[in-house]
């Protein structure tokens, strides 16, 4: 019975827990934006009510409701006897899940008075400095956090000593490289000398004209929130708001909503990948870390580049974090120069915007593909399947000599549940194949339709002429790439009735027919097919969603070879071998030493194909 009593306790303890820490998570009372910095300030009078009553756990409830970054209180008791002997911040941590950073004015009434704070991280350094106070000392609480620092503090009711107060904080703002807030109670006015005085290297970002003091019927501003600005931050306000809590306090709550001018360096996330190529055109991709407005600087001169933006109905895309700008009405066989720009937005509201630094990355080239083309390498990898330390060991066995494209067969995106697993592939390929001069294109395999985040997937990778599918030419050969979508019946369990590809392969099966047809197919001097889920050598008894509406279309297609995956298995089906018209070359898996890269290489009317697998045996070599 003890032990039941026991772990009910527990359990309530745990869920209790749970509780406090979503409400932490989420302010649906105050939604804030992404990106941005929430600080708080609040006199919380030793946490004795408009009711008398001193009640610490409503002062918490107030700040899990508004869920700041930062919160610096102000008036606050530690074991003191009027307040009930507690340690009112401690218990402020508990409730809140902050970490907690104390800063006494006086010793008082059998225990400590002064001021407090409460941050969400641990912080970097904290310290306290003596202001003037005759009646009453004074003292300013300096808390360093990784990005800014915030002084917390109380200031005299003498005049005087309060100008003298924010003289002493403000040559202490000059000594951070990083962005510095004075938050608090300062006892003045906006237009009393202290004030002014703040305004010239300080930006009120609160709001002084909503007053702070008395919580009922307020008549005065006195509580506020600045930035420091003569070390050249900027502050893009987005939320100043003061919180109508009338009862916990003799103060109200107030907080803004920041964001930060971000670092130039930190702006760009990943280089620049050249997507959907061809004679004409090239589409520019890249990703940033913040909100910015992006551009591509181009031209065949680097000393004399032109913009190029992105567009929709009239209206330029922006403060997004993926860009796209498709270059078009290019030169065929040319040489292009191109840089990619991304100016932060830190404020975009309909009448205003503010903007942070401008970043522009090294000058890369590119040279746009021409029908005259008679020779090129193309690297074809599959089914990596998350292992990047396989696909780093591939890419150094055929990096050497210089390639045109790059083409990722399916499953080298596999099971994207969040963002960061497309970040993560994508910070891991980019750079490593040169994608801001070599181009690349994207298969989608079985892999890639699975999880939370798959839909999202093609915001992040270029379509070919809009779709999953395509073909496109280099010179006088003819590729052609399909999307066989998933590997089991569209009604399996697994699916949750969520799948339906039939249209899609039937779409795929006339675009086949179409291109079979079309004059830049037939008069291809060699023909490439790609997909990831092989249609041929297939067992009997085994799926295979594409074979029926595709082999009777490809039955006598002159394709030199088709190139496939999926079974994680090196293969090679000989033409004529299940009824294929051509030979039919299967990639291996991700797993030590099946893994496999292919490589199309084309001089004159030569083209070879070479298979190589993670030991860097030559598993294949043959002239198509």
């Amino acid at each position: 019975m003890k032990k039941t009593i026991l772990f009910l306790l527990f359990l309530c303890a745990l869920l209790n827990g749970v509780a406090q820490t979503n409400s932490r998570k989420t302010s649906h009372t105050y939604p804030q934006r992404d990106n941005t910095h929430r600080i708080m300030s609040y006199n919380i009078h030793h946490g004795r009510g408009m009711d008398n009553a001193v009640d610490i756990e409503r002062i918490g409830r107030v700040i899990n409701e508004v869920n700041p970054e930062v919160v610096g209180l102000q008036e606050v008791d530690s074991v003191v006897n009027r307040s009930g002997n507690i340690d009112i911040l401690h218990l402020l941590s508990e409730q809140t899940g902050m970490h907690a950073s104390y800063c006494y004015s006086i010793l008082h009434d059998g225990g400590k008075y002064g001021n407090g704070m409460l941050t969400r991280e641990k912080p970097v350094a904290v310290k306290k400095i003596a202001l003037p106070g005759a009646t009453e000392a004074r003292t300013a609480q300096i808390v360093e956090l990784e990005k800014y620092v915030v002084v917390n503090t109380h200031l005299s009711l003498n005049a005087d000593e309060r100008l003298e107060s924010v003289k002493i904080i403000t040559d202490e703002g000059k000594e951070y490289d990083k962005p510095v807030f004075l938050i608090g109670d300062l006892n003045a006015t906006p237009d009393s000398e202290p004030m002014k005085f703040l305004n010239e290297e300080w930006q009120i970002l609160s709001n002084p004209k909503t007053p702070t003091s008395p919580s009922i019927n307020p008549l005065r501003t006195i509580d506020y929130i600045l930035g420091y600005t003569t070390n050249g931050q900027t502050y893009a306000r987005h939320n100043a708001r003061v919180v109508d809590e009338r009862v916990a306090s003799d103060h109200l709550p107030l907080f803004v909503d920041i964001r930060l001018k971000t670092p130039a360096s930190e702006v760009m996330r990943t280089i620049p990948y050249l997507q959907n190529p061809g004679t004409d055109e090239m589409t520019v991709m890249w990703l940033t870390n913040v909100p910015t407005r992006s551009w591509v600087e181009y031209g065949t001169d680097p000393n004399d580049l032109q913009r190029a933006r992105t567009f929709i109905e009239g209206e330029m895309v922006a403060n997004n974090k993926i860009h796209r700008v498709h270059l078009s009405n290019l030169q065929p066989g040319t040489r292009y120069y191109y840089r990619v720009v991304s100016q932060e937005i830190t404020r975009y509201s309909s009448y205003y915007k503010e903007f942070g630094d401008t970043v522009r990355s090294d000058i890369k080239s590119f040279t746009t593909w021409s029908d005259d083309i008679r020779d090129f390498r193309v690297i074809v990898y599959n089914d990596l399947h998350s292992n990047m330390g396989m696909f780093n060991k591939l890419h150094s066995l055929v990096e050497d000599k210089p390639y045109d494209l790059v083409i990722f067969n399916g499953d080298c995106f596999d099971d994207v549940e969040v963002e960061e697993d497309i970040l993560n592939r994508l910070l891991t390929y980019t750079p490593r194949i040169k994608s801001d001069e070599v181009p690349s294109i994207f298969i989608r395999g079985n892999h890639e339709t699975r999880g939370e985040y798959s839909l999202h997937l093609w915001d992040y990778l270029g379509r070919m002429d809009g779709r999953s599918y395509s073909a496109f030419s280099m010179g006088d050969t003819r590729f052609v790439l399909l999307d066989c979508g998933e590997d089991k019946p569209d009604d399996h369990w697994v699916y949750y009735d969520m799948n339906d590809f039939t249209q899609h392969r039937i779409n795929q099966a006339e675009f086949l027919k179409n291109e079979l047809r079309s004059r830049a197919f037939k008069r291809a001097k060699k023909r490439i097919l790609i997909h990831h889920i092989p249609i041929f050598g297939v067992k009997p008894d085994s799926f295979s969603p594409c074979s029926d509406l595709w082999i009777p279309v490809l039955k006598g297609a002159p394709f030199n070879v088709s190139l496939n995956a999926h079974t994680h298995r090196y293969r090679v089906i000989e033409k004529g071998e299940d009824g294929n018209n051509f030979p039919v070359v299967i990639g291996g898996g991700s797993r030590e030493p099946d893994g496999t890269v292919m490589v199309l290489e084309k001089n004159g009317d030569r083209l070879t194909l070479e298979v190589i697998n993670a030991a860097g045996e030559l598993l294949l070599k043959r002239e198509l």
